[in-house]
């Protein structure tokens, strides 16, 4: 009785064991371990299960924990235990994907941005809706049936009455139609020989080099324009650099203090004319000075026409009598 006894309650345990196993690789090895619960919001879950896994980049990192209808926003909440050590950030998002047309759905998260923080237990995720695979189905069921009524709209009289009227213009300018064939042929075995222009085009070394030497004086000109250009730019970082006449002249406050300085002291020069100060303002503003001036300038007018009426020899008595 007591080895019937022992021997019930080992295969109890047994059992327990196993259904404990069992129920854990249901619920999934992560059960066991720390992590938290972040919640994301489907407005279709494509047959996803309690105990589907999520996933990073393909990597494991949790599983689908609760399902339940979030009614207010006529949604699906999925409530999803992570890891511990997965880095979900707040800009991080979740969408179902398919294993296979008959395989396991699970929840695929992205990384987000490295910089977005990170998120905390039962906050939200943002979701990516995926295409209903029914709806897929039934679009390409849509179009392989018009694939197949378009096959079945070209029967052998339907392609003769396309086709017709195509055969008939064939059939009527065939004569025509060879002699531009023929004349294409005579074209192309010109061009091939190299005559006519477009054949001296393609096969005359003449223009070719022409063209080359063309090419290489562009060449030598673009050569010349930037070597201009550089030494422009030099002769400008010279001159912004103060060095040499132009830039000494544009940069040395010497010179323009020393112009400034001139300035001032002609201005003052001018007011002391005007004023008049010293010999030149004097003759200029002194009006007695004028007077006479003009008075010895009106003898000196007389005079000369005293001296055009008197005669050579009258001048010239006029002249020894003032001397002796």
């Amino acid at each position: 009785m007591k080895k019937s006894m022992e021997s019930s309650l080992g295969i109890f345990f047994f059992l327990a064991l196993v259904a404990a196993l069992i129920i854990a690789e249901v619920i999934g090895p992560d059960i066991f371990r720390p992590g938290y619960r972040v919640r994301a919001r489907f407005a279709n879950i494509h047959e996803l299960k309690v105990g589907d896994p999520v996933k990073m980049a393909g990597v494991p990192v949790g599983r689908v924990e609760k399902i339940a209808l979030a009614t207010n926003e006529n949604k699906v909440e999925v409530v999803l235990r992570l890891n511990k050590d997965t880095p979900v950030h707040t800009d991080s998002k979740a969408g179902i994907k398919f294993a296979g047309l008959g395989g396991q759905n699970y929840i695929s998260i992205d990384f987000g941005s490295p910089t977005a923080p990170l998120l905390e237990q039962d906050q939200l995720l943002t979701t990516i809706e995926q295409p209903d695979l029914n709806d897929l189905m039934a679009k390409l069921d849509q179009a392989a049936n018009g694939v197949q009524n378009l096959t079945k709209s070209f029967t052998g009289d339907k392609i003769d009455n396309l086709l017709g009227p195509f055969t008939d213009f064939m059939r009527q300018n065939n004569p025509r139609l060879s002699a531009i064939l023929v004349n294409f042929q005579n074209v192309s075995a010109q061009i091939a020989k190299g005559e006519g222009t477009v054949g001296k085009l393609i096969y005359d070394q003449s223009l070719y080099n022409s063209a080359a030497g063309a090419v290489t004086n562009m060449q030598d000109a673009a050569n010349e324009i930037k070597t201009t250009v550089a030494q422009a730019r030099g002769i400008i970082d010279q001159v912004n650099a103060g060095q040499g006449s132009i830039g000494k002249l544009v940069k040395d406050d010497t010179l323009y203090n020393e112009t400034t300085d001139s300035m001032k002291s002609l201005h003052e020069i001018l007011q002391k004319i005007n004023n008049g100060k010293g010999s030149v303002g004097k003759l200029v503003n002194d009006q007695q000075f004028l007077n006479d001036a003009q008075l010895s300038l009106q003898k000196l007018d007389k005079a000369t026409e005293s001296l055009e009426d008197t005669g050579p020899l009258s001048i010239l008595g006029s002249v020894v009598t003032t001397l002796f």
